[in-house]
């Protein structure tokens, strides 16, 4: 039987709703410190979980089983194109900051205080490089998934397969995109969630970045009917952006409007990577 329109986009309403609601309590604590660093992990945590309980807590409210939300793994190849689809668009970014004038590659402090955090002061400046990349880019992709995946609960295991049911795929990729970046511009425009660019220039950079994500990501969701790719996404493009990428670059004085989620420069590869599943998926799945 199909689901009647109104009562999916009730759903929807109530979802982000308490999205909303549950998130801003946590960003209240981050907008008090005015600032998003270690010591505000667990409020960031607790907004990252939000849409995850929202979506939890709609499912509960209309009676529908949480086990039908696409718990199931996808398959390898999702799980691999999650990971490496963010490498492929943030590298070619940072790699012409590196090689310009627009920026710079490896702070001296940077590698020397990474060097004493890990213990490896008595190790070659470029041994100390290879092993943070390493040790970064693997491990550090479980801390930063567990916390997307309580985004994804809701962007991706909730959202996207609602909007599915009553709108086509430039609409689901549109809708949650800006649901999805609306849901950040508390902690961006009050806090210290950009690299310090203008508000106005962050704000659109990042709301931009973000719908063209929505769009690979709802993709990836759909197609593999699983929001585990679109959680092991979220942390690939977390951790090579903000933990390894950035760090990495030194600021020339154009380079904060390029790199990073607030620059011009992943608003450009992204939207070409938008651009490819969205062509994509109005071809049909080739059969087996």
């Amino acid at each position: 039987m199909t689901e009647p329109a109104a009562r999916v986009w009730k759903k929807i309403a109530l979802f982000y709703a308490l999205t909303l609601l549950f998130s801003n309590v946590f960003n209240a604590f981050v907008l008090f410190g005015g600032r998003m660093d270690a010591g505000n992990l667990l409020y960031v945590t607790g907004a990252m979980w939000s849409p995850g309980l929202a979506a939890l807590a709609t499912k509960r409210f209309f009676r529908e089983p949480i086990a039908d939300l696409p718990w199931k793994w996808g398959g390898a190849r999702p799980a691999w194109l999650a990971y490496l689809i963010p490498l492929a668009y943030a590298l070619p970014v940072y790699l012409i900051v590196w090689l310009t004038p627009l920026g710079g590659f490896l702070d001296a402090d940077f590698l020397k205080r990474t060097a004493e955090q890990f213990g490896w002061s008595n190790l070659p400046p470029t041994l100390v490089l290879v092993l943070f990349v390493i040790f970064t880019a693997t491990l550090g992709l479980v801390g930063k998934t567990s916390r997307a995946l309580g985004e994804e609960i809701g962007w991706r295991g909730f959202l996207v397969p609602e909007l599915n049911k009553v709108v086509g795929f430039t609409g689901v990729g549109l809708i949650s995109g800006l649901m999805w970046a609306v849901y950040h511009f508390p902690v961006l425009l009050f806090a210290d969630y950009n690299k310090g660019a203008s508000a106005w220039y962050s704000l659109i950079c990042f709301t931009l970045m973000v719908i063209a994500d929505s769009f690979i990501m709802a993709w990836l969701t759909l197609r593999s009917k699983s929001l585990w790719p679109a959680a092991i996404f979220h942390g690939s493009h977390n951790l090579f952006i903000q933990s390894i990428f950035t760090p990495l670059t030194r600021d020339t004085g154009p380079t904060k409007y390029i790199i990073d989620e607030f620059g011009l420069g992943l608003v450009i590869t992204i939207a070409i990577g938008a651009f490819l599943v969205w062509r994509s998926f109005a071809r049909p799945e080739p059969t087996q």
